[in-house]
């Protein structure tokens, strides 16, 4: 019988590049999908953008677990464990269930003789896994673009794309407009599509128009209020609004669980497809309090306790790292910042890490293996020819710099590791004792 272990290694043999295969179309999961005699049997959201999927699925999974229904969320990469990426009301299965199901999806690609990439083989299995459970809703989360990509085979009730930016040019487009396009891919004719980006691309205002999409917009259909620093009583309060009809509704909630002003965005269109979802799937204020409030996920401007503070964030591209740079200027005063890096190459490297300039005094940068992983040396080269400041140090691994960055570090200083689902998991390992 085959090990979770056996079965990651078989999905990788499929396909040439490993888990790091990347083969856009829906002909191949469409046939094997046919095969298995998957039918959708409950509410499914489609979660896609560049940055914020992650945050806004959390919230999503959270919110409905606590309303009470059975939920299954299906999110990539991982952090430590594969089991991460397909949860039950917020568990990860277990490796007997992932196991089975990984079986049947087997049997159903040779009996069709297609080969599937990593992360289609993966989403046809997460399916079977909700399936199996009979879940009353399913989150798919985007792994790239959205148009072609693997969760794009099944019908969304609510689409939602996050933001959108540069990130993955190789295969979405070197701008915008083309990344918007491939994004706005989920929506449907006559479905919610919602878009929680403040200043979307026309390329996904004209789809959603195009094919009939009920476009919802952040700032004309939903969004938020921040309490006025000046006579407020209750600041720790915002304001969720959305429209109904020729009326506006308003709630005041506690902030999210999730850190950083931008989490604002990612709850308030959560929230926002919850509303389009009120018909089919209600949810009430008693779900949808401690669902935000009490909504966690490594990796996410993750602050770990203790001294010196540690930081840990998977944000690898511009928008995500200026959005973790304002963050980090919202921490108080540290008297020096080590960064633990590591970044893929088909990364904007440079671009990334501009908004760190002169705000890190040492960086401990390290080799991610694997073909699409960037060496520690072409890390420090593009430091110092970019002229970021800072004292650079090469490491072997992301274990490594952490370590020695745990090592260098005061207790009045701040460590941020970033750049990579890779560096952070690294760094978790390191943190945790793990070689």
């Amino acid at each position: 019988m085959k090990t979770l272990e056996d079965w990651l290694r078989h999905l990788e043999g499929l396909h040439p590049k490993g888990q790091a295969g990347i083969e856009l179309g829906l002909e191949r999961i469409r046939r094997v999908k046919a095969a298995l005699g998957q039918t959708q049997h409950c509410p499914v959201v489609i979660v896609g953008g560049t940055n914020g999927k992650g945050s806004t699925c959390a919230y999503l999974e959270n919110i409905i677990d606590r309303a009470g229904y059975r939920v299954g969320c299906y999110t990539s990469p991982h952090l430590l464990a594969y089991n991460e990426r397909v949860r039950l009301n917020g568990r990860p299965v277990d490796d007997e269930t992932l196991c089975a199901a990984f079986a049947r999806v087997e049997a159903a690609r040779q009996q069709t003789g297609v080969a599937l990439t990593y992360f289609e083989f993966g989403t046809l299995a997460a399916w079977e896994v909700f399936a199996a459970a009979g879940v009353e809703a399913a989150i798919l989360e985007v792994g790239l673009g959205g148009r072609l990509d693997a969760v794009n085979a099944y019908e969304p009730d609510v689409s939602i794309v996050t933001t959108v930016d540069l990130d993955h040019t190789d295969w979405l487009g070197t701008d915008r407009e083309s990344i918007g396009f491939e994004k706005a891919g989920i929506y449907r004719p006559g479905k919610p599509a919602l878009c929680a980006d403040p200043q979307p691309p026309q390329s996904l205002l004209d789809h959603a128009a195009a094919i009939g999409a009920d476009l919802r917009l952040i700032g004309r259909d939903f969004g938020f209020e921040r309490p006025r620093a000046e006579g407020n009583e209750n600041r720790l309060q915002w304001r969720w609004w959305c429209r109904s009809g020729e009326q506006v509704v308003k709630r005041a909630l506690a902030y999210p669980g999730l850190r950083g002003p931008t989490q604002l965005y990612n709850a308030a269109v959560a929230l926002a497809a919850l509303d389009a979802l009120g018909g089919r799937l209600p949810v009430t204020m008693q779900a949808i309090r401690p669902g935000l409030i009490e909504t966690e996920l490594p990796g996410r401007f993750q602050v770990v306790p203790g001294k010196p503070a540690i930081v840990l964030d998977v944000g690898h591209n511009p928008q995500a790292i200026r959005v973790l740079a304002d963050n980090l200027s919202g921490m108080g005063f540290f008297d020096r910042t080590h960064a633990v890096l590591g970044m893929l190459r088909d990364k904007d490297i440079v671009g990334a890490l501009q908004p760190l300039k002169d705000r890190v005094d040492f960086w401990h940068v390290a080799t991610l293996s694997g073909p699409r992983g960037t060496a520690a040396e072409e890390l420090a080269a593009i430091i110092a020819d970019t002229r970021l400041g800072g004292e650079v140090v090469c490491h072997p691994s992301p274990q490594a710099a952490m370590q020695a960055a745990k090592g260098q570090a005061a207790e009045s200083d701040r460590i941020l590791a970033f750049g990579s689902f890779y560096t952070v998991a690294g760094a978790l390992q390191a943190l945790r004792g793990k070689p």
